[in-house]
């Protein structure tokens, strides 16, 4: 099965909430013939779209090819939440690369969410950005790490835009009796992922990058020039940049190894009033907890609760999407129980093992950042210029994320899905534990 097509249709975005109201670009052609460019980029989510703009803004010429449509995949579809650092907490990632690797992806991270600020302000882009997200914990014992975590990061890293949540603050805040405290990160916040695609997409051509739609990727054969070849055009160029997170298919196995997809679900509700908002969640915050499959809401302009929840490791979707969500749903508000579900919609992202971006360097000429492990509204963003940047001649951040050590999946690609099922149900077991 084609993750590409298996639960979606040739050519058209999901029937999701962000698609139904999005200013829309005009189509792209598909790349047909001979062609040639300096870079090549393969994907049209955040990464390759960054990548483009990136490099076309440094002068070079740039063909992005999409299979479907830009921000048709991941970046278009998923919670909208732009966090702060990596995907793994700062005190995880000292224990895992050391106090001065974990400063650095600290650093890299604030840039991150420092470019996504930068972009939402320029007139191609048509989302705000909204300040705030909280972390709440599920398990009462675990709150206790929440002030230790908080005193970590301000005396260690100068951090200041991190507090605690006590858990009578947090109720008043997300109005759930599922939480038991928490941190309110007014570092991080929340955007319409879809329109910062589709903005990406504006400034790369703005800036001269050709951009190809329904152009799938068949083979890429390593060499210089590297030639990517579609089902109608073959391209040669200098470098190329896979963009391709959990669509990358077979084309290249290495990488497949490394980085799994996943299937995630969001639901959006019916509209509600400003009062009734507030009265499920306080002053436009968004949401993630602290479950293994995390639980993740955040409001949208027109006052609908946009919930995320539920995984599954096969390649199709539920057959109905809004029931299966329900269900976390209304577990964490049980006040919405019955309240209506307009859209609802499933999307793929790219995990890895430790949960941290896969970045490499493949046949010298070919560069490599995917698996962002649902952290990828801001890294992606990042890591395009990071690829641009690499290609430039200046490579400090892209070996800084580089050195994380990702390691291949147990079982390799036939047998990761079994085998991460039968962690998950553990998990999942700890969780209701």
């Amino acid at each position: 099965m084609d993750l590409l097509t298996v639960n979606d249709r040739q050519g058209e975005y999901p029937p999701s909430y962000y698609a139904a109201r999005a200013d829309k670009l005009a189509r792209f052609p598909s790349a047909k013939g001979a062609l040639t460019c300096d870079v090549c980029v393969v994907g049209g989510g955040f990464t390759g779209l960054s990548t483009a703009y990136h490099l076309a803004q440094r002068g070079y010429d740039v063909i992005l090819v999409e299979a479907q449509r830009v921000g048709f995949g991941a970046s278009g579809r998923n919670g909208g939440q732009v966090s702060m650092g990596q995907r793994r907490d700062q005190d995880e990632l000292e224990d895992m690369v050391g106090d001065a690797h974990a400063r650095q992806l600290w650093s890299i991270g604030s840039q991150a969410v420092g470019l996504v600020r930068e972009l939402c302000q320029m007139a191609e882009v048509h989302t705000d950005f909204n300040d705030g997200i909280i972390h709440t914990v599920h398990r009462q014992r675990d709150h206790h790490h929440n002030q230790a975590y908080v005193d970590h990061m301000s005396r260690k890293y100068g951090y200041d835009q991190l507090r605690v949540l006590e858990p009578d603050e947090c109720r008043h805040l997300v109005n759930s009796p599922a939480y038991h405290g928490g941190t309110l990160d007014m570092g991080g916040g929340h955007v319409n992922p879809l329109e910062l695609a589709l903005g990406l997409a504006r400034l790369a051509v703005k800036s001269g990058a050709r951009i190809f739609e329904q152009s799938k990727v068949t083979s890429l054969a390593e060499g210089d020039p590297v030639t990517i070849s579609t089902d109608q055009a073959q391209i040669k160029a200098s470098h190329v940049v896979l963009g391709c997170n959990g669509y990358l298919g077979t084309i290249q196995p290495h990488v497949a190894q490394r980085v799994m997809p996943i299937n995630n679900y969001i639901v959006a509700t019916s509209p509600m009033s400003p009062e009734a908002q507030e009265d499920v969640l306080r002053n436009n915050h968004a949401v993630a907890d602290s479950k293994f499959v995390v639980n993740y809401f955040r409001f949208s302009e027109d006052h609908r609760l946009l919930f995320g929840g539920t995984e599954s490791y096969g390649y199709k979707f539920p057959t109905d999407i809004a029931s299966a969500v329900r269900r976390p749903l209304a577990e964490i508000f049980p006040q919405l129980n019955d309240i209506s579900i307009d859209h609802a919609w499933g999307g793929t992202l790219g995990i890895t093992m430790n949960r941290m971006p896969h970045f490499e360097r493949l046949g010298g000429n070919i560069l490599t950042a995917s698996g962002f492990s649902g952290a990828g509204v801001a890294l992606a963003t990042l890591s395009g210029q990071i690829a641009a940047e690499t290609i430039a001649g200046q490579a400090e951040r892209f070996d800084i994320m580089a050195q994380v050590p990702t390691l291949k999946f147990p079982g390799g690609p036939a047998l990761r899905a079994p085998l991460l099922v039968l962690a998950m149900l553990w998990y999942s077991l700890r969780d209701r534990l």
